[in-house]
């Protein structure tokens, strides 16, 4: 299970286009719109799954 304070493996695009945006911790997705995270360039399908199943883990979900 990841650390609500690591983001997942989600690949590099994916996790620096996160970063970018001042996302740093798996918590600090909860609530945020899918919407929103798939309109960060280097975030597709594959990540959102990967992070909605790691947030899922925690009780937690995208919003």
């Amino acid at each position: 299970m990841t650390p609500l304070d690591e983001l997942p493996r989600i690949g590099r695009p994916a996790t620096r286009a996160l970063q970018l945006a001042g996302y740093t911790g798996l918590g600090q997705l909860a609530g945020v719109p899918r919407a929103t995270l798939a309109a960060l360039h280097g975030v597709g399908p594959k990540a959102l799954r990967i992070l909605d199943e790691a947030l899922a883990a925690h009780g937690l979900r995208l919003g």
